[in-house]
């Protein structure tokens, strides 16, 4: 059985931490942490709509300005899930730039943060300049472990931790996985192709 995920390590085991997953025959990927992503190339990283940061120490954030920095005009909406403080902090890299000539630039950002409690999310729109407009608390029990994302292909569960600082551990499973036997679909007289995630 072939899985769906295609995970591999954005830098070497002792570089900034950062792991790309593609989700084969989506042309779409989930990337977690954003240390230093110079090794994807910006094809890769606009795959990524989903972003999992377990906290924003430098080492899992500075490549935040680079994902953005490839995201400008290309009609992107990426979401970011992380502990408490992730919104201040997103707020804080995009106070760090001027953004008067992007009004027409439809990129928005999602920063979801988890509390136990709730979950507090925020948007920030390139045509706003980056203001940031909180949302209305969801809430909801992230005491434990808990889905962060859920879709028919993929759950992405998240458990509190303490580095010194709010921290989230993330986990992604495939909850459902269909093997297609190629000879059948032959004798069938049906092509083999991406149809078959339809069915």
């Amino acid at each position: 059985m072939t899985p769906s995920f295609s995970p591999h390590l954005v830098n070497h085991p002792f570089g900034d931490p950062g792991l790309y997953v593609d989700i084969r025959w989506s042309r779409r990927a989930l990337l977690f942490d954003l240390g230093d992503n110079g090794p994807l190339s910006p094809t890769q990283l606009l795959r990524a709509q989903d972003i999992f940061i377990s906290h924003t120490h430098m080492d899992h954030f500075i490549g935040f300005d680079r994902l953005i920095r490839v995201a400008l005009g290309r009609g992107k909406h990426l979401r970011l899930h992380g502990p408490p403080g992730l919104i201040e902090n997103v707020q804080g890299k995009l106070r760090g730039y001027t953004w008067n000539l992007v009004d027409g630039y439809p990129l928005t950002i999602e920063a979801r943060e988890y509390h136990p409690t709730h979950i507090q999310p925020a948007y920030f729109h390139a045509k706003d300049a980056f203001a940031c407009k909180r949302e209305t608390v969801i809430p909801g029990d992230h005491s434990h472990i808990f889905p962060v994302l859920r879709e028919p292909a993929l759950l992405v569960k998240a458990v509190a931790l303490n580095h010194r600082i709010p921290s989230l551990a993330f986990s992604l499973e495939e909850p459902f996985h269909i093997n297609i036997k190629k000879a059948r679909l032959h004798e069938a007289g049906l092509p083999v192709g991406s149809w078959l995630k339809e069915v």
